[in-house]
């Protein structure tokens, strides 16, 4: 019998230490059979968070390396900068990209750095007890707005990939999900674009996954499957927000 489904090359046989349901398992297998179709494993260098996936590093087979909180941009503009050949891939969380990270994410972008930036947006601090984050939705519960999150004190959700969209200098920037088969399909297409980008020289990719956290969320994996669908995407909307080189 031919075997047509394997486990990547490109993850090792560590075991994900994710929550159950949680969708950066998804993520890294994307990420994994594309190091693997493109042949970038041997020459890729991956920039880990502080977050849920600040041990990524045991699970590719790539290089890695570990940056301070937030500034996982900056860390990838010097490798990138330093090994101009090198595959170069930031894994950002909401609270890593979006808080702490905020100024080293416009910056790289709007410089155009010649990087692919993942953006793992769950709308929650999934690692430190579900805490607000900029993603977090209006009205969303969390540990620190049990009331929910209240705009005229906290502001309003961080819409990121229009954010960077608005900058000239981004090549390709698009909002995906990891919330059902459909849209894990169009996700990795979306992201072997923004692999392409970087391979062809063409600047600076920004790709966001909305995805799920279970845990904190309070849902069951496949209830927070339906609230992603039927509340982040609402405000969050799916597509490709700047595209310079639709030919790719």
């Amino acid at each position: 019998m031919n075997k047509v489904f394997k486990k990547p090359d490109a993850l090792t046989d560590k075991i994900f230490s994710y929550c159950s349901g949680c969708g950066h398992g998804i993520i890294h297998r994307l990420i994994a059979e594309l190091l693997d179709e493109m042949d970038l494993t041997s020459k890729a260098i991956g920039v880990a968070p502080v977050g849920c996936a600040v041990t990524a590093y045991d699970f590719f087979k790539c290089d890695f390396c570990e940056a301070a909180h937030g500034r996982a941009a900056a860390v990838a503009t010097g490798i990138k900068r330093a090994k101009p050949d090198a595959f170069v891939f930031a894994y950002q969380g909401d609270g890593d990209l979006a808080a702490i990270g905020l100024a080293e994410t416009i910056h790289a972008a709007n410089r155009g750095e010649q990087i692919t930036v993942i953006f793992v947006n769950n709308s929650v601090y999934g690692m430190t007890g579900g805490q607000m984050a900029p993603t977090t939705l209006k009205d969303q519960k969390t540990t620190t707005t049990p009331l929910g999150r209240n705009v005229l004190t906290e502001g309003w959700p961080l819409k990121m990939a229009e954010i960077i969209a608005t900058l000239e200098a981004p090549s390709y920037v698009v909002r995906c999900s990891v919330a059902g088969p459909k849209e894990i399909l169009d996700a990795r297409k979306h992201l072997k674009k923004a692999f392409r980008i970087q391979t062809e020289k063409k600047g600076y990719s920004f790709i966001e996954f909305l995805s799920m956290c279970p845990t904190n969320m309070g849902l069951s994996p496949l209830e927070s499957l339906n609230w992603i669908k039927q509340n982040l995407t609402s405000y969050f909307p799916l597509g490709i927000y700047k595209d310079r080189y639709p030919e790719v």
